[in-house]
């Protein structure tokens, strides 16, 4: 549907929402800013939301776009260029299941990427929900990251000790 020159969709029962482009991020623009604050010691929360869309031009001048940047693939493609050991995502659940929602669903401890891409191919992860998720730590995985976990706020500090969530490792 269009309406005033806008693309728009249902948004799965929550009403109405305009679609832009979601392009994977290429570049963080902050990135050496990041690294030298981090070097500093300081806590850096950085690509919230995936980040401001932008495009160089000809010139190397920066400009925004309409699109939205996923931000759990800006947050791999930051992990990766910091070349962090462990990329953590906290999200709603404690860990990621698979048949989510039906009498047979099974919470995943620990899984290998390999284990991880044959599920995606098989769809056990849905778009817009854990699949980017998933995505963003295999894509993390394949730039030379050790481990990838998925976990809720509240079991991220067992999770780094290896004992909550979902691990996911090469």
């Amino acid at each position: 549907m269009s309406k005033d020159g806008w693309e728009m969709m249902e948004d799965a029962g929550r009403g109405w929402r305009r679609v832009v482009a979601s392009p994977q991020p290429r570049e963080i623009i902050e990135l050496e800013a990041i690294r030298l604050l981090i070097s500093k010691g300081v806590v850096v929360i950085a690509v919230g939301g995936g980040g401001i869309p932008v495009v160089r031009d000809t010139r190397g001048n920066l400009h925004g776009v309409e699109a939205v940047i996923d931000k759990d693939y800006a947050s791999s493609l930051l992990a990766s260029k910091l070349n962090a050991d462990i990329f953590l995502i906290s999200t709603a659940v404690e860990k990621v299941y698979l048949n989510y929602g039906k009498n047979n669903q099974r919470g995943i401890d620990k899984i290998t990427l390999k284990e991880v891409k044959r599920y995606i191919k098989a769809g056990h992860f849905k778009e817009g929900s854990m699949l980017p998720k998933i995505k963003a730590c295999v894509s993390f995985l394949e730039s030379g990251g050790k481990r990838a976990i998925i976990t809720d706020p509240d079991k991220m500090e067992l999770a780094v000790e290896g004992s909550a969530g979902t691990q996911i490792v090469s």
